[in-house]
């Protein structure tokens, strides 16, 4: 049997007539690794592909494109994925949005995008010198295995000098007085405190 092209496939030639239905079988087989596999999700792609050979390339119904790094097991590379649009934040009591929109997004990769201001309701300074301030929480699925530490720029204004402190977003397995897994606590200890606080910045879940 003849083979054609750079992935060789096998092409029924006139001598191959009595094994036509074996042949055109071969030829499928052989197609079959280079083309899209279409799923819904990540779910269906690990139920259904696992098996399927090195270089695979599958593409959900979201536009999301993975490629398969090794046979026989759920090891894939993430070649494009569709930004996924902002969640909202819990802010906790005593606090507001600012001049910029709060949001969260998750990567499908585990990195987690944080975007927006938070300012007190009050209208006072955050003023983190007995502790830090518990500003607000993520949604369950953002929750980081590791503390995640942003550094968070902030006002300028009234007498403070410091331009930034640090944002912690408590993991999973956090034990702490000032939050539960999941709360965004800020450290600062600038003095007089600062108008609002900048979140924006990113962490990984694992």
């Amino acid at each position: 049997m003849a083979t054609i092209g750079y992935a060789h496939l096998p092409v029924p030639a006139g001598g191959d007539a009595p094994a036509g239905p074996a042949a055109l079988a071969e030829l499928a087989q052989a197609l079959d690794p280079h083309l899209v596999q279409h799923v819904r999700d990540e779910a269906e792609r690990n139920a259904t592909l696992a098996a399927a050979p090195v270089r695979t390339l599958a593409i959900a119904e979201s536009g999301t494109a993975w490629i398969k790094l090794a046979t026989g097991t759920n090891s894939w590379a993430t070649v494009y994925e569709p930004v996924p649009a902002w969640a909202p934040l819990t802010l906790k009591q005593g606090y507001e949005q600012g001049a910029a929109a709060l949001g969260v997004r998750k990567l499908s990769s585990g990195l987690v995008f944080l975007k927006g201001r938070i300012q007190s309701s009050s209208g006072g300074n955050l003023d983190g010198g007995a502790g830090a301030l518990n500003l607000a929480s993520v949604p369950a699925d953002c929750i980081p295995a590791s503390i995640g530490t942003i550094t968070a720029s902030c006002s300028l204004g009234g007498e403070t000098t410091d331009a930034a402190g640090r944002l912690e977003v408590l993991a999973s397995n956090s034990s702490s007085s000032s939050g539960e897994p999941g709360d965004l606590l800020w450290w600062y200890q600038g003095t007089g405190g600062t108008p609002w606080v900048d979140i924006s910045g990113y962490y990984w879940l694992a």
